[in-house]
């Protein structure tokens, strides 16, 4: 049995035993205690479908990742990017002053733009990132997408040292089967 397997079912008797505890408590007339039991489930309901979405995220493979939208996009950069150990914010849909994400990892601040593209990656993804850098105060730049980078996008990222993350790059960066 996977270990994922064994946590699967560990939660689910975990939320089961709660749920009932709370019934006994409810039939037994303790209220608070049913209550406390009740929030306590919801919490790990919570918790459970949270960490199914994340490892759909993590296990997803490239013909899946093209026909995501691109907040989704956004998503599960940051679900992956968490996977490898960075703080992730997700910046707001709109006036994202050019960052879709803010990693940080030991002290060190990157700012990422996410293109979920069917097309090449043109330069003004380049240009949105390294505007970025000022507003966030951050020491590096990158453009992540599912696609490619036009040679106009590649020239810009090399003059302002922004690294760029193709499909290839993606795909071994984040071990994801074609």
């Amino acid at each position: 049995m996977r270990h994922f397997d064994i946590i699967k079912w560990l939660w689910v008797a975990g939320i089961i035993y709660t749920f009932l505890q709370g019934y006994t408590f409810y039939m037994q007339r303790q209220g608070e205690i049913a209550v406390g039991c009740s929030f306590l489930c919801a919490f790990c309901i919570f918790q459970f479908i949270r960490r199914l979405h994340t490892l759909y995220y993590l296990h997803m493979k490239m013909k899946n990742i093209d026909k995501l939208n691109g907040r989704a996009f956004e998503r599960y950069l940051t679900v992956q990017f968490r996977h490898l150990g960075y703080h992730v914010t997700l910046t707001s849909y709109s006036h994202d002053y050019g960052a879709d994400l803010v990693l940080r990892k030991w002290g060190k601040k990157i700012v990422v733009q996410a293109k979920r593209y069917e097309r090449n990656v043109g330069i003004a993804a380049v240009q949105e990132v390294v505007g970025s850098i000022a507003y966030y105060k951050a020491d590096r730049a990158l453009v992540v997408t599912n696609s490619n980078f036009t040679k106009s996008a590649r020239d810009l990222a090399k003059r302002n040292e922004v690294e760029l993350w193709g499909r290839k790059e993606m795909q071994k960066k984040f071990h994801i089967k074609a």
